[in-house]
């Protein structure tokens, strides 16, 4: 798996891939008390939260580290590849706090670059 030259593992889960309505929908009365719908496909905005867990698919801190420096270019559109292929063009989702969380899978006050992390990573398809 990868998002633009970064190589994240293959086994993190994208855990919010099947709670995406792509059809927005409203609902309103009219004055004679008829019920008025309007529904329209939504052409982009899917989120993808792409979790390890505590227990599979750690990185290593160089990697948060470059995410970290991806994560703070506004606006960067990206190619995130998954591990059958297919394809999305995303930015950090940013509108639920922080859009990458890591987390040390062994707490340690000086880590190298090596030292592995738990992570999450917040994207939304923009095209």
């Amino acid at each position: 798996m990868t998002l633009d030259s970064i190589t994240l593992p293959d086994d993190l889960l994208w855990i919010n891939e099947f709670d995406w309505n792509p059809v927005e929908q409203s609902q309103d009365r009219s004055l004679t008390g008829g019920l008025l719908i309007q529904e329209q496909s939504k052409r982009f905005g899917r989120p993808i939260e792409l979790n390890g867990g505590e227990e599979v698919a750690w990185v290593s801190r160089s990697v948060v580290v470059n995410l970290l420096a991806l994560s703070q270019i506004a606006n960067k559109i990206m190619t995130l590849t998954l591990p059958d292929l297919r394809q999305y063009s995303v930015i950090f989702d940013r509108s639920s706090g922080a859009p990458i969380e890591a987390q040390q899978i062994l707490p340690y006050a000086y880590p190298g670059d090596d030292y592995q992390y738990s992570l999450i990573v917040r994207l939304l398809t923009v095209e």
